[in-house]
């Protein structure tokens, strides 16, 4: 796997006493996140879910208003253009994604929807997107009796501003209008939420193993090679681009790799290279100061790296034991 674009600082010029202390915030109550950046499309029209159904991995057609899910767009040799959340709100289905898979999901539904009645809708200006993550988020954001199920959702009003509120595995997340992200944001803090920055958040998204597309995942990966089968693909649904990669990989294959965990003795860039003895097995792509574990990491690692082995990691000495995330299940 090529390295990423690391969009992180670098471990070593990073604030540990700030990071310690959104943390525990983020871990102990509830820390916010502006995460408006994120791309965000909407389908409207009678076919939207037949449509989306026929493009993305998961089971878009059982889904009723409230729900939701996680899914992948690929190409038709199974690799992955992108991930997505989708959110049924019954008048329309709300995507959301990486923003380096954006203009992939874009073009995919401009090209494939011709024949279908589907109306596309840009949403990455017109709405803010907020992440309430830790313990207290969902009493925060008034949200207490939404179903504890991942990527339910429902329409909120939290001092008098609008929103949709989502399950998410960490928390909840809050979509409102633009004009209004500050004044939520605000609202919010008021409540009892600490801001905190995207690296604080990062260490929590690494504990829990959830590879990002963009950082850990990119175009040359299979969705079962990043751990993706359970949360992102229905093997009961009909057809859709890239499934029969996926499906005979999944019945009768091995995949060459893995997401693992590392355990680093050091703090290491994203793109050091992973060897095994001397033989390369793969590249550190997240790597983050955990208050909890150490340096920790997370990478795609081929398959004789098993858990337990011990890589090492750069050309300046530093090593790492493999291991299945999530870090909070590791002893």
């Amino acid at each position: 796997m090529k390295p990423s674009v690391a969009i992180l600082e670098p471990v070593a010029t990073v604030d540990t006493t700030r990071l310690d202390a959104e943390y525990r915030a983020l871990t102990e109550g509830c820390g916010l996140v502006d995460r408006s950046e994120r791309g965000k499309l909407a389908l409207t029209g009678s076919d939207a879910k037949e449509f989306l159904a026929g493009q993305v991995t998961n089971d878009i057609e059982a889904l009723v208003p409230g729900e939701g899910c996680y899914a992948a767009f690929l190409t038709p040799k199974g690799k992955m253009l992108g991930d997505l959340r989708v959110l049924d709100r019954g008048e329309e289905l709300l995507l959301d994604t990486e923003r380096p898979a954006l203009q992939a999901l874009f073009d995919m539904i401009r090209r494939f929807k011709i024949g279908y009645d589907v109306q596309l809708h840009k949403r990455t200006v017109e709405r803010g997107l907020l992440s309430l993550i830790g313990p207290s988020a969902a009493r925060i954001a008034g949200a207490e009796t939404l179903p504890a199920v991942e990527h339910a959702n429902a329409a909120v009003e939290i001092d008098g501003i609008a929103a949709i509120v989502a399950r998410t595995d960490t928390g909840v997340d809050l979509l409102c209008d633009a004009a209004d992200t500050e004044r939520l944001a605000k609202a919010l803090r008021e409540r009892g939420a600490a801001p905190v920055c995207e690296e604080a958040a990062e260490i929590v998204r690494v504990e829990r193993g959830r590879p990002r597309y963009g950082i850990d995942l990119d175009e040359t990966v299979i969705p079962q090679e990043a751990g993706l089968n359970e949360r992102a693909v229905s093997f009961t649904k009909g057809c859709y681009v890239g499934q029969e990669t996926v499906a005979r990989l999944h019945y009768r294959g091995k995949p060459n790799r893995h997401l693992r965990g590392l355990r680093l003795t050091a703090p290491a860039e994203p793109g050091a290279e992973l060897r095994l003895g001397e033989r390369p097995v793969g590249r550190l792509t997240s790597s983050v100061l955990s208050p909890a574990h150490g340096p920790i990491g997370l990478a795609l690692v081929r398959r004789e790296a098993e858990p337990g082995a011990s890589v090492s990691v750069g050309e300046h000495g530093a090593e790492a034991e493999v291991a299945v995330p999530p870090f909070d299940s590791l002893a």
